[in-house]
């Protein structure tokens, strides 16, 4: 079978409202494709940088090794970004995904979040009670059906430092 590799890191984040966050993350691929070796997703710690410090550090390792049968199914990556205030109790700060490159070598990826806007009476509760709006399912952060319907609202940006490697892929007629 054709082989992808993606070895790297979630290097950090910046531009969220909130500053100590954490980020929980996931590798979605399609059925032609097999998670040989690797973790197909975890979570960050959670950092607390100093006053003035722009952005976040997670320097969160990605290790993942692919067997492809097509190149359907593509694996992408999806996070929530969460924030988490002096009390332990944590908020959502934003949901973002990429495409894992199609081309061998090493990529920075800059991936835009977002964070659903809400009904009124959620905005209202929000700002009283707190904790802001979530998705009911998770899927619609990656799947692409019927995330065009939601009301967005831009939150910060994920950066990662991720190297792919191919293999294979000409010799089992897998174009790419």
């Amino acid at each position: 079978m054709a082989e992808l590799h993606v070895v790297g890191e979630i290097v950090g984040a910046s531009g969220f409202e909130d500053r100590n966050l954490f980020c929980k993350w996931g590798l979605e691929a399609g059925s032609m494709w097999e998670l040989v070796e690797g973790e197909s997703g975890g979570q960050t710690h959670c950092d607390y940088p100093p006053d003035g410090e722009p952005s976040v550090v997670w320097a969160h390792p990605v290790d993942a090794h692919f067997a492809a049968k097509s190149l359907v199914g593509w694996p992408k990556m999806w996070f929530q970004v969460w924030a988490m205030d002096t009390h332990g109790a944590k908020d959502l700060a934003g949901y973002g995904f990429a495409h894992v490159p199609t081309s061998a070598g090493e990529h920075t990826l800059q991936v835009a979040t977002w964070c659903p806007e809400g009904t009124r009476a959620e905005k209202l509760s929000a700002f009283f009670v707190g904790g802001k709006p979530r998705l009911k399912f998770e899927e619609v952060i990656h799947a692409p059906g019927d995330r065009f319907r939601l009301q967005t609202k831009a939150a910060g940006i994920v950066t990662l430092n991720l190297g792919v490697c191919v293999k294979d892929f000409d010799k089992y007629n897998v174009s790419h």
